[in-house]
C-alpha cells in the first residue's frame, strides 16, 4: 500500500487526525526533505523511519520502492509541504506502484492553490493549475498560449520571480486584467492582495516580495459569437 499524504503548507495544525495515524503504522515514510519532515514527525512525536525521495533520485528510487510494497511494504509519501505530486515529487511513484498492482490512497488535505483559489474573489467553477512557469526554456511559449485561456489561471511562485511573471503577464494578457496574489498561504505573514495585473507589478516592485506566491489570474474574456440580428439570415417568416 501506498498512501499520498498532504502535509501542512504553514500552520502544523493543518494537517488531518488519519494523516498522523498512517505516518504513525507506515513501515516507511518517503520524504521529500527528511529534515523538514523530521521536524513534523517530532511535533507530533512520532518515530518513523524516514528516507529521502525527491526529484533528484526518484527516478532511480521509484521502482525499487513500488516493488518493496508489491511484496507488503506500506509507505506514506510526504512532500516538505502540501499534497505530494501537485508540482513536487510523487506521479513517478504512483506510476510504478499502479504498474505493480499497488494499491494507492491519497488523503485529503492542504495544498496551496485552492484556498488561494478561492480566496481570490475570482471565478473558481472552472480553472486551469500551471503550477511553476519554466524558469528559461519555453517560458513565452507557454505564457503566450494562455493568452486566449477563458478559464481562471492558477500559478505558483517564488519570491525572486513575482516581479518578472507579474509583468510578463501583463504584457501578454493586458495590464487591466484582474488578479490576485495570494503569499504565505496559513502562515503568520499571510496576505492576500487583489487588482489588476498593473498594481500588483507597481505594488511588489516597491515592495519586497516574501514568501511563497500564487497567483491566481483571470481568464480572457469570452468573445460574442452570436451576430447581430441585422446579420442573422431571415426566418421563414421574414421571407
Amino acid at each position: 500500500m501506498l498512501y499520498l499524504i498532504p502535509t501542512p503548507v504553514g500552520n502544523l495544525e493543518d494537517i488531518t487526525l488519519r494523516a498522523l495515524r498512517v505516518l504513525r503504522e507506515a513501515d516507511l515514510v518517503l520524504a521529500e526533505d527528511t529534515r523538514t519532515t523530521g521536524l513534523l514527525l517530532k511535533h507530533y512525536d512520532i518515530s518513523a523511519k524516514l528516507c529521502s525521495h525527491h526529484k533528484f533520485n526518484e527516478h532511480q528510487t521509484a521502482g525499487a520502492f513500488a516493488a518493496r510494497m508489491a511484496a507488503g511494504e506500506t509507505m506514506a509519501l510526504v512532500s516538505d509541504a502540501g499534497t505530494p505530486g501537485i508540482s513536487d515529487p510523487g506521479f513517478l511513484l504512483v506510476r510504478a506502484c499502479a504498474e505493480r498492482g499497488v494499491e494507492v490512497q491519497c488523503l485529503p488535505g492542504p495544498t496551496a492553490f485552492v484556498p488561494a483559489l478561492v480566496a481570490s474573489g475570482l471565478p473558481c467553477e472552472r480553472f486551469t493549475f500551471e503550477g511553476f512557469l519554466p524558469q528559461k526554456k519555453g517560458r513565452a511559449t507557454r505564457i503566450e498560449s494562455l493568452c486566449g485561456e477563458m478559464r481562471t489561471m492558477i500559478f505558483y511562485e517564488s519570491p525572486h520571480r513575482v516581479v518578472k511573471t507579474l509583468a510578463q503577464l501583463a504584457e501578454a494578457f493586458g495590464k487591466e486584467r484582474r488578479c490576485a496574489v495570494c503569499r504565505e498561504i496559513s502562515k503568520m505573514h499571510e496576505e492576500i492582495r487583489r487588482g489588476t495585473l498593473a498594481e500588483m507589478l507597481d505594488h511588489f516592485s516597491q515592495t519586497e516580495p516574501r514568501g511563497e506566491f500564487v497567483l491566481i489570474v483571470e481568464g480572457a474574456a469570452q468573445k460574442k459569437k452570436a451576430r447581430s440580428r441585422e446579420n442573422a439570415p431571415l426566418s421563414n417568416e421574414q421571407n
